[in-house]
């Protein structure tokens, strides 16, 4: 497996930022990690492992990045609003420097600009629905395990224009059924999954009540809920995605 590691300055964040590719060609995958996570983590916990036989084989790309969650949605003591346009900032790092970073890295390997895929296991599930809902222009699929897709528990009832604009059940609910997103949703694959298990009860709230508008707005998603047995870990995440990836990628 080719590794590569990048550096640079962010812009957007006035900071260097780090990341890191697997892979020698194939689609682009966008890993983020769990709360506070480091781009490392892909490896580090063993996800790499997981999508080992795809990147071998040239059909994935995976650039694993960092997040600021320690300064954005997990500071539940911080000012909110500062809270919520620090992450605002690191979502216009996404959007403005990673994606044209991963086409052109991605684009020199394939000879071809492909879609790329946001992936995340618990609050990088949210960040990736976040970044998929929000710019589904950007992406063409997307796959969420054990997320939270509302800002209720890391925002409270606090409410404002950005912590509306980066709660996907709260954005999506306000859309009108005849918004052209809707008709860009249904052209593109939509995976959210849960467990039912230890740790799971708030991501099993908050994904049944994404479940509701998605159905009621007529988005065709595959929100699946796994046993009782299905616990908030790592081990039940390599299960889920061996499980979806063959579907992600056109294989069944």
């Amino acid at each position: 497996m080719e590794v590569r590691y990048f550096k640079g300055y962010s812009y957007n964040l006035n900071r260097e930022m780090e990341f890191k590719v697997y892979g020698h060609r194939g689609k682009p995958v966008l890993f983020i990690p769990c709360q506070a996570g480091r781009f490392y983590d892909f490896e580090n916990f063993h996800m790499d492992d997981v999508f080992r036989p795809y990147i071998d084989a040239g059909e994935i790309m995976v650039f694993s990045i960092d997040t600021i969650d320690n300064e954005t949605w997990a500071d539940h003591g911080g000012n909110p609003r500062a809270r919520i346009e620090q992450h605002e900032r690191w979502f216009n790092y996404i959007v403005d420097e990673m994606v044209p970073q991963i086409r052109h890295l991605a684009g020199e390997r394939n000879w071809c600009q492909m879609p790329i895929m946001p992936f995340g296991c618990s609050m990088g599930a949210m960040h990736a629905a976040n970044l998929f809902f929000r710019r589904p222009d950007l992406f063409d699929s997307v796959l969420a395990l054990s997320g939270v897709y509302d800002s209720f528990d890391s925002f409270g009832d606090y409410m404002d224009d950005l912590v509306y604009r980066n709660s996907p059940y709260h954005y999506l609910s306000g859309m009108s059924e005849d918004h052209p997103y809707i008709r860009m949703y249904n052209e593109r694959k939509i995976i959210l999954c849960v467990g039912q298990g230890a740790w799971e009860d708030v991501l099993k709230e908050s994904t049944s009540r994404i479940k509701g508008v998605l159905d009621a707005k007529g988005i065709h998603a595959w929100v699946d809920f796994w046993g009782y047995d299905v616990d908030h870990d790592w081990g039940w995440w390599y299960k889920q995605v061996e499980y979806y990836l063959p579907f992600l990628l056109g294989k069944r």
